[in-house]
């Protein structure tokens, strides 16, 4: 039996009916809602492990929904997921640089979909082992408790995806993560992201706190040099 608890938010009935049908049966305990605004207050009762999300809802979209959580520590663990119909990049994008850990592309094929929650569910528990610590490198610092990063007296506001990276690669000064391990570590190995999505973050991380803070290493990946 598993013990896992997963929410669904969409707005259309018939996903949800095959989607938490299939889930149950897998053994999950199955909360769902219709919208977003609804899909909050859910979230907030239930303290679901993983959250599924419709990225195109009435009341409140998936992708603000997502934004609502990650500013709430209470969820800083919980894995999110979306589900999409659409193909384009920004949409993608947008999904995961609010915090999104996945996105799913409907129409759903069952299997499919279970093979990935189990993959996203395993993520979830390496991040509920992980220790709160504090990364300390030149001016730079990252608390991992509170989610903060600071360049001096600076409070640098960085996405969850971005945070997850920059703390990645800070915390091994001057070693060279390969695309291959940060896709591993950052986003999980068995969850499919673009492959623009590296670079996207990187580029949104060197904005934020500078250029000369990480170093791309042609061919390879990048390192995190001071």
């Amino acid at each position: 039996m598993n013990q896992a608890k997963i929410l669904l938010v969409d707005d259309e009935p018939d996903i949800l009916e095959i989607l938490e049908y299939n889930l149950r049966k897998e053994g999950y305990e199955v909360a769902t809602a219709e919208n977003g605004e609804e899909g909050l207050k859910r979230a907030q009762e239930f303290k679901p492990n993983l959250i599924i999300l419709d990225i195109m809802m009435p009341i409140m979209d998936g992708v603000e929904v997502c934004r609502q959580l990650r500013a709430n520590k209470d969820f800083d663990s919980t894995v999110i997921t979306f589900l999409t119909a659409r193909e384009e990049d920004y949409s993608q994008i947008a999904a995961l640089d609010t915090g999104g850990d996945d996105y799913i592309t409907k129409p759903i094929r069952p299997r499919v979909f279970l093979s990935r929650v189990k993959a996203l569910l395993r993520r979830g528990v390496r991040k509920e082992e992980e220790v709160p610590t504090l990364i300390s490198i030149g001016d730079i610092e990252i608390d991992l408790e509170q989610i903060v990063v600071r360049r001096g007296s600076e409070r640098i506001e960085l996405a969850k995806k971005e945070f997850d990276l920059l703390t990645l690669l800070a915390s091994k000064p001057g070693k060279v993560f390969s695309r291959d391990e940060i896709f591993n570590r950052v986003w999980g190995a068995d969850v499919i992201v673009g492959n623009r999505t590296i670079d996207v973050h990187i580029r949104k991380l060197r904005e934020k706190l500078g250029d000369h803070y990480i170093k791309t290493i042609k061919g390879i990946g990048y390192k995190f040099v001071f």
